[in-house]
């Protein structure tokens, strides 16, 4: 560490104590030239994280770009799960989406359950009854 008095290069530490939360050391030094007094601050010097895409590009790492990523496949996945609740269980198709679309109030169970009834009429129509098989 250069002296800023004489910009001798050797220094003392006398004290060390961490700092800024433990995010870096101050020490108290002293040069061994001309005996003058200083403080300096260590840090951790950190390397970004470098993301490698399928293009071979490379960017730095951006948290609320894999976020948004999260998100949106979780919204896929949520209406993959109530096109199987839809055609396995209505009780549960609905106790999923009043949930996962955040529903508000009465009305919003009425609009699920009305679009439940209106496909399973639409099911209904296309499946051919036991009566026009036999």
């Amino acid at each position: 560490m250069q002296c800023p008095s004489c910009q001798h290069t050797d220094s003392r530490v006398l004290e060390s104590r961490a700092a800024d939360c433990g995010r870096s050391v101050r020490r108290r030094r002293e040069c061994l030239n001309c005996d003058f007094r200083f403080t300096t601050y260590e840090r951790v010097e950190t390397v970004p994280i470098t993301v490698v895409k399928r293009n071979s590009n490379r960017e730095t790492f951006n948290r609320s770009k894999l976020l948004h990523g999260v998100l949106r496949a979780c919204s896929e996945i949520g209406e993959l799960v109530l096109a199987q609740l839809g055609e396995m269980s209505e009780v549960a198709y609905v106790r999923f989406a009043s949930v996962y679309r955040q529903f508000q109030g009465v009305s919003d169970f009425v609009a699920t359950l009305e679009g439940l009834n209106q496909r399973t009429k639409l099911r209904s129509k296309t499946k051919p009854s036991l009566a026009a098989i036999g």
